[in-house]
């Protein structure tokens, strides 16, 4: 690992805040330990206030650059900083995976989706399209176009510690915006990896300090960061507790928010499923990353002509997973973030039997060798209610309860009946469930799949959920307009001034 850590520019110690040439940092220690081995991967210096404030003046002035520069040769940066990463994909996905937890294959695929986010910006810089429309009044033309909004705020958690900062950034940068980022005090040491790698595509191109900005610390910082009115746009990833402080706050000064929050995500199975298909999908969409993706599977909606023999098929699979090193790619599951997200799981557990849950695969926290760090658990099914209180709330560890229906429009309400509205999946070889599902009066998601789980978004189609989850949309389709302000332009070419509605005012 110490030669990752010196390939991406990392130390012992490091400065944790950056505008691009230089580094500072005059806050307290910040300590990395993996979750994997419990052993210190190294230190972080923190950001304090004079530190942030420095990070907005350097940003504030390199908008002033960076919106002159024409899209497409924004994106062409944004496509050279895409090329590093590719360089840099195996030692960037190690340290991914070791200083959050998460399988090497995951680590490797999460930084595919920043390449992946880089390509499709490249292209989107030439198609920042507004549109024209035909005026009321004769030698005028009305027209909308879009313009940069300034600097974005982006507020990361540490299950994606790279790749939803550059589904915020690389679409900002070729809108015109710079970038001030602030990541999870679990995961600090990607993002100086990813700084050093935009720090290298500015220097070979002479482009000046703040277009990209790190700050490292704690909430403070993002308490800072959504208070600041120099600041037009907060995209900020978490918690929904997080996500409402975040939107209030920003609210309060008319600021623009970009909220990806909390998910209870649920797979549909009906008597017209793939079962084959379907256990696959639902083991990974509830064990990936240890169950702490937003879009982790966390409920099973199984028709009851199914119902035993999806459970039978389940509790074979959890019997073959491979618990351990998330470094060693026969393992199937590493270990959640930290001893606190421990407790939780173990809380969670103990609540659904006390509630009235059936625990049909037990879980736990595993001991011996291999589990020194006290942070590797064993996924675990439960047959729950879906208004039990511990259903209705997200648990970001891998339990994954299981429940009964019988008809497809019952299914629906259970899938819809949580306050969360991330992602979904029916699992149906039958057309017209698959259509109800994805119609009005299907799932109330943002995300609705069919035949394929609730877990691992494509670039290209917008990520974002509703009620509270949040609202936002990142990454794909239209998401850049969100980056952006729209103006709307009427321009007469006459040589009188007809008014709109033929309001007339005669001056005489």
């Amino acid at each position: 690992m110490q030669n990752v850590l010196k390939s991406l520019g990392l130390k012992e110690i490091n400065d944790g805040c950056s505008t691009g040439k230089n580094w500072f940092s005059n806050g307290e220690i910040l300590e990395s330990y993996s979750p994997v081995d419990g052993k210190l991967i190294a230190k972080v210096k923190t950001a304090n206030r004079e530190d942030y404030q420095k990070v907005i003046k350097t940003a504030s002035e390199a908008f002033k650059f960076w919106r002159n520069i024409p899209a497409p040769k924004r994106g062409e940066y944004v496509r050279q900083f895409g090329d590093k990463l590719r360089a840099k994909k195996a030692d960037l996905g190690k340290l991914v995976s070791y200083e959050m937890g998460k399988s090497y294959q995951e680590g490797l695929g999460e930084v595919q989706e920043m390449i992946d986010i880089c390509d499709f910006a490249v292209g989107q810089s030439r198609q920042l399209y507004g549109i024209q429309m035909h005026s009321e009044r004769a030698k005028h033309r009305m027209m909308e176009q879009w313009h940069p909004l300034g600097i974005v705020g982006i507020i990361s958690a540490f299950n994606f510690p790279v790749a939803v900062w550059s589904w915020n950034t690389a679409l900002a940068w070729i809108a015109g915006d710079v970038c001030v980022w602030k990541p999870s005090e679990k995961t600090p040491l990607c993002s100086i990896a990813c700084q050093h790698i935009w720090n290298e595509v500015a220097a070979e191109n002479n482009l000046p300090e703040g277009i990209s900005c790190i700050v490292n610390g704690n909430y403070k910082i993002g308490e800072y960061l959504t208070a600041d009115t120099n600041v037009p746009l907060i995209s900020a990833t978490g918690s929904t507790r997080m996500g409402k402080i975040v939107g209030t706050t920003v609210a309060e000064r008319f600021g623009k928010s970009i909220l990806e929050l909390g998910g209870n995500n649920a797979i549909i199975i009906t008597e017209n499923a793939d079962l084959n298909m379907t256990i696959v999908g639902a083991v990974f969409g509830a064990v990936g990353t240890a169950g702490q993706r937003c879009t982790s599977t966390r409920r099973l909606i199984i028709h009851e002509k199914v119902y035993d023999k999806v459970k039978d098929s389940l509790v074979k699979a959890y019997a073959q997973l491979k618990i351990g090193d998330p470094l060693d790619e026969k393992n199937h599951v590493g270990p959640l973030i930290d001893k606190g997200a421990v407790e939780n799981y173990l809380s969670a557990l103990e609540r659904i039997v006390a509630e009235g849950g059936k625990i049909i695969v037990p879980g736990g926290v595993l001991e011996g060798k291999g589990y020194e760090s006290g942070c590797y658990v064993k996924p675990a099914i439960a047959e729950a209610k879906n208004e039990m209180a511990i259903v209705q709330h997200e648990t970001f560890a891998p339990i994954l309860y299981l429940m009964k229906y019988k008809t497809i429009e019952e299914a629906i309400a259970l899938q819809n009946g949580v306050p969360q509205g991330l992602s979904s999946s029916i699992m149906t070889l039958n057309i017209r469930e698959a259509e109800l599902f994805l119609s009005a009066n299907g799932s109330d998601c943002g995300i609705a799949n069919v035949n394929i789980g609730t877990s691992g978004a494509e670039i290209g189609g917008a990520f974002g959920g509703e009620k509270e989850t949040g609202g936002g949309r990142e990454s794909g389709s239209d998401a850049w307009k969100a980056y952006m302000r729209r103006q709307t332009n009427t321009l007469n070419w006459g040589d009188n001034l007809p008014l709109a509605q033929g309001i007339k005012f005669d001056l005489g």
